[in-house]
């Protein structure tokens, strides 16, 4: 996969995909990274990429043509089209699900406003989608485009060590992850769950289905809202609540 990013800032985009998962899947050649600065195709001596805000205001707008030229400089770096995603707050909520399937493509190329924005008619114009990271504004878009990256670019096939990771994350089913332990087995914060020491698999996965669907009714049980539960599930999570009920019961006395 290759992405392309057009942003005032392309040393912080480089700099993102040289570390941990994502610089690894680009080493191994399974993901390509290359930023693009508006600047480089602005014109006159100070290379504006930016003007006040028609109608008055505070802040400043990002001009039409130096991202146009830009947009149309990343297009023609790689034959093949790519789909031009806008790092905006006003854009759909980013989901695993929309993760997933970005992932799949071949191409695609990230645009990061800076300032009050983009003027609207580039985004008309050139933007086939947009997208948020949440119900919050940043000072631009070069840490959502990292996000962005970084979750596409670790379902690359081969990017992970175990491609099995990838399937146990938090919300690639819809649910959240079960909690996970590691190494002392006795500590004095707590012990590690006795069936995740028992080497019965079927129990082990078991425990796992019913701690992911309870920790979600927990703590977000407005995706259970959008889940249609098999009777197993169902079992599963009617008994964490049970233990759960049993549990607070216990530490209220």
């Amino acid at each position: 996969m290759r992405i392309d990013v057009v942003t005032l800032f392309p040393d912080f985009v480089q700099q993102c995909a040289r570390f941990g998962v994502i610089g690894r899947a680009v080493e191994r050649g399974l993901l390509e990274v290359e930023a693009w600065n508006p600047r480089d195709h602005a014109t006159g001596g100070y290379r504006r990429v930016d003007d006040s805000v028609c109608g008055g205001g505070p802040g400043m707008v990002m001009l039409i043509e130096p991202l146009r030229k830009t947009l149309a400089a990343a297009r023609q770096a790689v034959a093949g089209t790519a789909p031009v995603i806008y790092l905006s707050p006003q854009g759909q909520r980013l989901t695993q699900e929309k993760v997933q399937e970005l992932a799949g493509l071949p191409r695609m190329i990230l645009l990061c406003g800076r300032y009050e924005g983009i003027d609207e008619r580039l985004i008309e114009h050139e933007v086939d989608e947009e997208l948020s990271i949440g119900d919050y504004v940043l000072s631009g878009g070069e840490l959502a485009a990292a996000v962005l990256i970084d979750a596409i670019g670790r379902l690359q096939e081969g990017a992970l060590g175990d491609a099995q990771s990838a399937l146990q994350d938090s919300f690639s089913d819809g649910l959240l992850d079960c909690p996970h332990y590691t190494r002392p087995v006795s500590h004095e914060w707590g012990e590690v769950p006795a069936v995740l020491l028992s080497g019965d698999h079927a129990a082990i996965n078991r425990w796992r289905r019913m701690q992911s669907l309870g920790r979600t009714w927990l703590r977000r049980p407005e995706l259970l809202e959008n889940l249609t539960l098999g009777e197993n599930d169902q079992r599963l999570l009617e008994e964490f609540k049970r233990e759960h009920k049993g549990n607070t019961h216990e530490q209220d006395h």
